[in-house]
C-alpha cells in the first residue's frame, strides 16, 4: 500500500486561489442578486404583479445561498486533521442541501400564496413597469449562471455549482413571469395569468432543487462513483506495466471528488521494492487521469490465486 506526498506548498496555494475565487463570485452574486430583488419588488408592486413579486422572492433566496458559499468555502477547504482524515468536504454537501432546501421553501411559498389567491374575484390588472424587472433579471442572471458554473467546474465544487443552477433558476422562472405579465397587461379579462405564471415559477424552482439535491442524497448515503467512473479507474490500473489484475475496486463521492480504494495483483515472486513501485505507478496515473480522483489507496497482492 502506497500513498503519494505531493507537494503540500503548492496545494495550499492551489487550495487558497480556489477558495479566493469562490468567494468573489459569490460577493458578485449576493450583489446582483440584491440589486435585483429592491428592483423587483419595486416593479412588481408599482405594477400590481404577483407573478413578479414572487420573483423577486426568489432572487432574496439567491442571497441566502450566496452567503452560504461564502461563509461554508473556509470550513470545507480546511485541510484534513486526525479527526477528519478524509477532510471537510461534507460541509460543502451539506451547503449543497441548504441551497436546494431553500430552493424547496422557496417554491412551496410561491405556489401556495398563487393557488390561493386564484379564484379572486377582483384581480388587478399588471401594469406594464412591472416588465422592467423580469427582463433585466433574464439578462443579468443568465449571466451570472455561466459565470458561476465556470467556477464551480474550475474549483470542483459541488455548491458553487448548485448556486450557479439557482441563478439560472431564477432567469428562467422570470420568463413565464415575463409572458404572464405581458398577457395581463395586454387585457384586462387576462389578469389571472399573472398567477397562473407565479404558479408555474414554483414548479420550475421545485424541478431545479430536485436536480440539486438528489446528488446529495446520494453522497449522504455512501453511493459509490457511477459505474463507467469504476470501468475507467480500473481500466487505467490494469494499464500500468507490471498489474496482472485488479479486482474490489471500492469508491467513495465526497463533494465533486471521488476517493478509491482497490487491490491490485502482481507477479508474487517479485520484490517488496518492485511491488511498492507499481503501486506508487497505479496510484499516479490514477490522480492523474481518473474521474476527478482525490486520493486512492492501493493494496498489493500476490497473483498466485488460481481464481485469477
Amino acid at each position: 500500500m502506497h500513498q503519494n506526498k505531493p507537494d503540500k506548498n503548492l496545494l495550499s496555494r492551489e487550495k487558497a486561489q480556489h477558495v479566493s475565487r469562490v468567494r468573489r463570485i459569490s460577493w458578485i452574486g449576493l450583489a446582483i442578486n440584491l440589486f435585483l430583488a429592491v428592483l423587483k419588488f419595486t416593479v412588481g408592486f408599482l405594477g400590481n404583479s404577483q407573478a413578479v413579486i414572487a420573483d423577486a422572492v426568489h432572487s432574496l433566496s439567491d442571497m441566502g445561498t450566496d452567503l452560504a458559499v461564502i461563509f461554508g468555502v473556509k470550513y470545507w477547504s480546511a485541510p484534513a486533521d486526525e479527526d477528519h482524515p478524509y477532510g471537510h468536504w461534507r460541509i460543502e454537501t451539506i451547503v449543497t442541501a441548504v441551497i436546494g432546501i431553500s430552493l424547496v421553501l422557496v417554491a412551496l411559498g410561491i405556489g401556495y400564496n398563487s393557488l390561493s389567491t386564484m379564484r379572486e374575484v377582483q384581480v388587478v390588472q399588471p401594469g406594464w413597469i412591472a416588465l422592467v424587472g423580469v427582463v433585466v433579471s433574464i439578462v443579468l442572471k443568465e449571466g451570472l449562471y455561466h459565470v458561476t458554473l465556470d467556477v464551480g467546474k474550475q474549483t470542483k465544487s459541488s455548491a458553487v455549482i448548485a448556486n450557479a443552477w439557482h441563478h439560472r433558476s431564477d432567469a428562467i422562472s422570470s420568463i413565464p413571469a415575463l409572458i404572464a405579465v405581458a398577457a395581463a397587461a395586454l387585457h384586462p379579462d387576462l389578469a389571472f395569468v399573472d398567477r397562473v405564471g407565479a404558479l408555474i415559477v414554483s414548479l420550475i424552482i421545485l424541478k431545479v432543487s430536485w436536480e440539486i439535491l438528489r446528488p446529495v442524497f446520494s453522497e449522504l448515503t455512501e453511493s459509490g462513483a457511477p459505474r463507467k467512473d469504476r470501468e475507467k479507474i480500473k481500466s487505467i490500473a490494469m494499464n500500468v506495466n507490471g498489474v496482472q489484475h485488479v479486482h474490489a475496486v471500492r469508491t467513495r463521492k465526497m463533494g465533486a471528488g471521488i476517493f478509491v480504494d482497490l487491490h491490485i495483483l502482481v507477479d508474487g515472486d517479485m520484490s517488496v521494492r518492485k511491488g511498492h513501485r507499481i503501486s506508487h505507478e497505479v496510484k499516479r496515473e490514477l490522480m492523474e487521469k481518473g474521474p476527478e480522483i482525490m486520493d486512492a489507496v492501493v493494496h498489493l497482492e500476490p497473483y498466485d490465486d488460481p481464481v485469477f
